[in-house]
């Protein structure tokens, strides 16, 4: 008990910690959103003196008020659950902005972490326990040249052949246009299609994190007592591998996924972009060129909480998976 109050004080400074940052950082950068859409219009024609004024007040901008004070409007507007206006999307709120964004976020970047990470685990843990073959001598050497290709690059490779040469699917959008959003079949096959090609990618890219770090953990398991006195004791293959060897291996794994699960909210950047894909981190590119601090805001805030909750929930996992941290936190 007294562990787990320890940690919750600890997130809890962590995510004050975030929310200052969160709201300091945007407002290092000079100008203000207003001043950029106005330079932006001004590249299209003539733009009226009072044109800045009307959008500061449009946006409920007050650049005569202290930053302090600016920093202490935004937490009560936090607590109240009042993410404000998003100034890119005008006059929509950041709430329903991010609300579109993160439900196609969820779906690609979530499906495609937990699918990575769980076949990278079981090749690494199987390819360590068959160290020497044929398999674990080929694919090591494939996936560490594949851990090194960018993947906005191997994105553009997926995009060309597969899309643009194959057409075996389609490259652009997160479903066909002509398509009504709703839950039915032809909508739901056409969304599963779409995300074929951004998925592939997000899965090619981290498999071979997840296997070559379950490889080198679970060869050092190997050799531990406890797997030797399973072996000895004349257990079976299977649960010797995956009850005593993997099931240690893993925990350096863990603490990986739970960062890799809280930064898919963040979305895949440059596959969403590349993919024309409309996640939230496409959004969040669209807020920064635009100074959207309120949509900035809360994208950041929700990255970090997202990514603390996970690291939380990795804290818990490690206690359960894991008997000699139970006794060293009983002690």
């Amino acid at each position: 008990m007294r562990h787990l109050l320890r940690r919750i004080f600890f997130y809890l400074a962590a995510v004050w910690v975030a929310i200052t940052l969160n709201f300091f950082i945007p407002r290092l950068a000079p100008g203000n959103p207003a001043q950029a859409l106005v330079a932006r219009l001004a590249q299209k024609g003539p733009v009226p003196p009072e044109m800045l004024k009307a959008v500061e007040a449009a946006f409920g901008i007050n650049s005569s008020m202290p930053l302090w004070q600016q920093y202490f409007v935004y937490l009560g507007d936090l607590l109240r659950g009042n993410f404000g206006m998003s100034y890119t999307y005008y006059p929509n709120q950041v709430s329903d902005v991010i609300g579109q964004s993160v439900i196609w976020t969820l779906i690609l970047g979530g499906v495609a972490v937990v699918l990575s990470f769980l076949l990278g685990s079981l090749i690494g843990a199987v390819l360590a326990w068959k160290r020497g073959s044929l398999g674990d001598s080929v694919l090591v050497p494939l996936m560490n040249f594949l851990s090194a290709i960018p993947y906005f690059w191997l994105a553009m490779i997926i995009v060309f052949y597969l899309g643009f040469v194959l057409r075996w699917f389609p490259f652009s959008d997160g479903y066909d246009l002509d398509l009504d959003i709703g839950l039915y079949p032809e909508f739901i096959g056409s969304v599963i299609v779409h995300s074929i090609l951004p998925a592939l990618t997000i899965v090619l890219s981290s498999i071979a994190g997840w296997m070559l770090t379950m490889r080198n953990s679970m060869v050092t398991t190997l050799s531990e007592d406890y797997v030797l006195m399973a072996r000895a004791k004349g257990l079976s293959s299977r649960r010797v591998m995956f009850a005593y060897a993997a099931r240690n291996a893993i925990l350096p794994n863990i603490s990986g996924f739970a960062i890799a699960i809280g930064g898919v909210v963040g979305g895949q950047l440059m596959t969403e972009i590349i993919f024309s894909y409309p996640g939230i981190g496409y959004s969040l590119l669209q807020a920064v060129q635009g100074q959207d601090y309120p949509l900035i805001q809360t994208i950041f805030l929700i990255i970090a909480l997202a990514i603390l909750g996970a690291n939380f929930l990795a804290d818990m996992l490690y206690v359960v998976l894991d008997p000699r941290v139970r006794q060293e936190r009983s002690a």
